[in-house]
């Protein structure tokens, strides 16, 4: 499935701030941001919560909203008609909840809790936060829950030392990479597909009917990505993802 349509029933604002704030969670938890982590978990109950709610009224507004008693707004959901699928009416605002009072209780959103922001709270912060985005994508795509796992793997922006983000575009900082290499450092890099003119100014190839000839077409034949000669948009696959860690493993050039 195409990243881009996996929330295409939200209006482009929602949608981008889930992605937004989800991707907190990811990468303040990286960097060993136990504070910010939880707090964005705390922004994304907010989020999913004005989802479940404009998925049961019928109406999704442009922005989230924080209910003033959290814990009984999702409560709440519960009343929505036996129709609704029970993950929107109970399961995904019962983990809200929790997630939620890590945020309120745990030392992270007022002062005087009883424990101070740590790895242990920021974990399961980080679980839940995924559950919470898989589920997200089952539903709303109507797919199988391993399919939903490997949908959210790609809907989180990697990070590495290699990528610099200068003048809007992009470089790799490594002469030691070949330009399938490179192809598949830029494309794990975004979350979203690439299109072949920008990667081709990424990656400073010059020229075009080479480049697709000798990578991008045998990168599409090996399932590495997906490459879409209608739209000329490149889009990493699981393979590719599994294939590029591999590869920044084996060459030192990623450290977890």
């Amino acid at each position: 499935m195409h990243i881009a349509k996996v929330f295409a029933f939200l209006p482009i604002s929602l949608r981008d701030e889930l992605l937004d704030t989800f991707n907190r969670v990811i990468s303040n938890f990286r960097e060993s941001r136990w504070e910010p982590s939880e707090l964005n978990g705390g922004k994304l109950c907010e989020v999913v919560y004005t989802i479940l709610n404009g998925y049961v009224s019928g109406f999704y507004p442009d922005k989230s909203t924080k209910p003033r008693d959290f814990v009984s707004a999702c409560q709440l959901l519960s009343n929505a008609p036996k129709a609704f699928p029970r993950s929107v009416r109970i399961q995904i605002p019962r983990v809200l909840i929790a997630l939620y009072d890590i945020r309120s209780n745990r030392g992270v959103g007022h002062s005087g809790s009883e424990v101070n922001p740590n790895q242990m709270d920021a974990i399961m912060v980080l679980y839940s936060s995924k559950w919470i985005m898989a589920e997200l994508v089952r539903l709303f795509n109507d797919i199988g829950t391993k399919e939903a796992s490997l949908i959210v793997d790609m809907l989180v922006e990697r990070q590495t030392p290699l990528i610099w983000n200068v003048n809007k575009k992009k470089r790799v900082l490594s002469d030691s990479l070949s330009m399938k290499e490179k192809t598949l450092l830029f494309l794990y890099s975004e979350r979203k597909s690439i299109a072949e003119n920008v990667m081709l100014s990424w990656i400073e190839h010059t020229n075009t009917a080479v480049y697709r000839r000798d990578i991008l077409l045998p990168g599409h034949k090996k399932r590495l990505w997906e490459y879409d000669k209608e739209t000329k948009k490149i889009t990493i696959s699981p393979l590719g993802i599994v294939e590029v860690e591999r590869i920044m493993y084996s060459k030192k050039l990623i450290v977890e």
